[in-house]
């Protein structure tokens, strides 16, 4: 059987509902344990205020790991995960127990109407690129950072 080649993706982390915490902690933990999935590493936390929606203060994170799933069999996981830990989607941007978005998926563009690599929304969120430059800096171009260098983000939790 041929296995596939690795890849390096990026996960954008966040929770601001229950014990966000633990959510993430425990989301970085499963990352590491899901079958194709290696090598997980995670950035500092963040605390960051809900964009376009109200509810309490998020705490985010990015993790990079080492993937043979292709990107749709990576996004069904992390679904699952979301969907393990309480997800609700009631409306758009509704507050979340976990978050899991996927970033970027190695050079991938990925463009269908259940996917899109790298994440649309990334490069507008400080609280996605700023743990995203921790953990790969080369990523991140500086005019990104800039961009958003007037959005509130603080370590946390």
């Amino acid at each position: 059987m041929n296995e596939r080649a690795a890849v390096t993706a990026y996960i954008g982390l966040g929770a601001n509902l229950g014990d966000r915490l633990e959510a993430l902690q425990r989301a970085l933990q499963a990352l590491g344990t899901m079958p194709g999935c290696r090598d997980v590493r995670g950035s500092r936390l963040y605390r960051s205020a809900p964009v376009d929606a109200g509810g309490p203060e998020y705490l985010n994170a990015v993790a990079q790991l080492t993937t043979t799933l292709t990107a749709p069999d990576l996004l069904r996981a992390l679904q699952a995960l979301e969907n393990a830990a309480g997800r609700q989607r009631p409306y758009r941007n509704a507050p979340r127990t976990l978050d899991l978005d996927l970033l970027l998926y190695g050079d991938a563009r990925i463009d269908s109407p259940r996917l899109s690599v790298p994440h649309p929304r990334m490069w507008e969120r400080a609280f996605v690129l700023v743990p995203l430059a921790e953990l790969a800096p080369q990523r991140v171009p500086a005019s990104a950072l800039a961009a958003v260098a007037g959005q509130a983000i603080a370590l946390g939790p």
